[in-house]
């Protein structure tokens, strides 16, 4: 293969891929249509996340429960002894993921150096350079028996797969295939060839959910695949062997990728669906208006918004926490959410420095006073 040719990935559009595709959009119509108050979608947006996190690092053997996996994306001091492991890759991921996020509100285009570097995040944390490709063999065994269950292609074959698999995402863009299609078909690809020694399946899945988002179907951040794919585990693995033999060059380079598609759209339109419901059941209760100052705020200003409805006060860490920034990052938006008036310094001592609601959307997060 050459790195001018792009992949060509064989399946057909059955009618259980056609209806999942329009069971996805009924939902999607209904969830981007929802009257749901800005906080309300980030609150909400902030638990889908965390379980995105928690269930796509659990898959691969992270011990941490979903309550500890929440300790460790809002930053708490508690040690875990022993598991010091399970807490990096679950703030690695929770950083990674508010990467995707941002990169795919700015439409940023596939490239290999947009791969390499959400491949660092996940493995490294948010300082490390984009991780290059593997350069030996590696190998997927069965974490039990140690038996192998795949073997990838040759790392001498690694980048030009890669490349092809990029081209292939621009071409099936350009000629208008469904995003979810699209997704479905790269997260496969990525696995297949396996192009790191680890974090593979944590950033195929980010993959998927980036071009999810960045093409239209990010649901207001409201879905975790990562989630469906924990809890039927099983299914989820049988679904990504194909080919019929554990080894990349004896069946799986050529194989017909019509069950992986219909496991992957089916799993969209169950993730879908639930946001719906969610979505619905909230918004029964939705204001019937946002102050204009509210409306103004863009999807970083909306994620730190919902931090109050838990806490009165935020600080810099809380901000550089949920959103995966440097501490003087986090320290410069503070800076200009307060010039915005939307936040007041509640504290201005250097060590201990907090920040409260303006007194408006203090207000309008209270909701009306009680009968």
């Amino acid at each position: 293969m050459t790195a001018s040719r792009a992949w060509q990935p064989r399946f057909t559009l059955t009618h259980a891929i056609v209806g999942g595709l329009t069971r996805i959009e009924a939902a999607r119509v209904v969830v981007e249509g929802a009257p749901l108050s800005a906080p309300v979608v980030a609150e909400l947006a902030r638990q889908a996340r965390v379980r995105a996190t928690h269930y796509s690092t659990r898959i691969e053997g992270n011990r941490l429960t979903l309550a500890e996996a929440e300790q460790v994306v809002a930053g708490g001091r508690r040690v875990f002894h022993g598991r010091e492991r399970d807490v990096a890759e679950v703030r690695h991921y929770w950083e990674a993921l508010a990467k995707v996020e941002d990169w795919a509100s700015r439409g940023r285009e596939l490239t290999e150096d947009l791969i390499q570097r959400l491949a660092a995040l996940v493995m490294h944390g948010k300082r490390a350079r984009p991780a290059l490709y593997r350069t030996g063999q590696n190998a997927v065994r069965d974490s039990a028996t140690g038996a192998l269950v795949y073997l990838p292609p040759e790392a001498q074959d690694v980048p030009a797969l890669m490349a092809a698999l990029v081209k292939w995402v621009r071409q099936a863009e350009g000629e208008k295939v469904s995003p979810v299609v699209i997704a479905g078909l790269a997260h496969y690809q990525f696995v297949t060839i396996h192009p790191y020694y680890d974090g593979n399946g944590r950033t195929a899945r980010l993959l998927a959910t980036y071009l999810l988002h960045r093409d239209g179907y990010g649901l207001r951040g409201l879905f975790s695949l990562e989630e469906y794919h924990a809890r039927e585990m099983a299914a989820y693995y049988q679904a990504l062997d194909v080919g019929g033999h554990h080894n990349y060059y004896m069946g799986r380079a050529e194989a017909d990728l019509t069950g992986w598609l219909e496991y992957f759209v089916s799993t969209v339109a169950a993730v879908f669906e639930a946001a719906k419901q969610e979505a619905l059941q909230h918004a029964q209760a939705a204001p019937a208006s946002e102050p204009e100052q509210l409306r103004r705020l863009d999807r970083r200003a909306r994620e730190v918004l919902a931090l109050f409805l838990r806490q009165e006060y935020i600080t810099s860490g809380d901000v550089a926490q949920t959103l995966g920034l440097s501490g003087r990052m986090a320290r410069v938006l503070l800076g200009q959410w307060v010039a915005a008036g939307w936040l007041t310094l509640a504290d201005p001592s250097r060590k201990g420095r907090k920040y409260s609601l303006a007194e408006a959307l203090r207000r309008y997060l209270a909701g009306p006073p009680s009968a």
